[in-house]
């Protein structure tokens, strides 16, 4: 340690050998790879992918339980992406979304152009006055579908539930408890241009939806 002569202190910031930034921006306005430009290479995602998936389907006795594994390895991210992208927006707007279709944009936007370089594809509420608690968030190609070949008998298996639970760690940390699920809803029949078209149905708990009440008569 260089030895100060009498009467002179070193400051806290000479002491840790911290420097800040002058334009107040930190570590989490960085891209997480070295540079802007720099992209995860496709086969290297799609090995780490299917080792997830493999993982997943150890000592699964169905789809569905299999869905369920995928959808708890997603749900941990989307906590941790939601405080992340929040801190990269301007300071006067990183307060969590309010409302549903603020969430809801959000992740059409904000996340998906985080995790895929794009915004989701649509985004619809269910026309059914029966279900006034379900939202359709849809991606026409979803990138985790992409390299993974299902066998005939798991035709209905949609990897895409890891998504899913992005999404349903998103809506938990901002507060908007939901059930968030995968649904393969493209075919080659008909001339489908998006064989591989995925609805995610997201599901919020009435709570939810008592409480936008409250905020739309206040």
């Amino acid at each position: 340690m260089a030895h100060l002569g009498p009467g002179k202190t070193a400051s806290s910031k000479e002491q840790t050998g911290l420097r800040y930034p002058s334009n107040g921006k930190t570590i989490y306005h960085r891209p997480l790879n070295r540079t802007k430009a720099a992209e995860l290479s496709q086969s290297s995602f799609a090995y780490l992918f299917s080792e997830m998936v493999t993982y997943a389907q150890r000592r699964v006795t169905g789809i569905q339980e299999l869905e369920k594994r995928l959808n708890v390895q997603g749900h941990p991210i989307g906590l941790k992406l939601l405080d992340l992208l929040l801190m990269r927006e301007p300071p006067r707007t990183q307060t969590r979304p309010l409302t549903i279709i603020a969430l809801l944009h959000f992740i059409k936007i904000n996340l998906w152009t985080h995790l895929f370089g794009r915004q989701a594809d649509r985004l619809e509420k269910s026309s059914n006055p029966d279900t006034p608690d379900e939202y359709m968030i849809v991606d026409n190609e979803p990138v985790v579908n992409a390299y993974i070949s299902v066998p005939r008998e798991m035709s209905q298996l949609n990897c895409a539930a890891f998504i899913a639970g992005i999404i349903e760690g998103v809506c938990d940390g901002a507060m908007f408890p939901a059930r968030v699920t995968a649904h393969s809803v493209g075919g080659k029949e008909e001339g489908e241009m998006w064989p591989g078209k995925t609805v995610f149905l997201v599901k919020f708990q009435p709570e939810i939806l008592e409480r936008e009440a409250l905020l739309g008569k206040s």
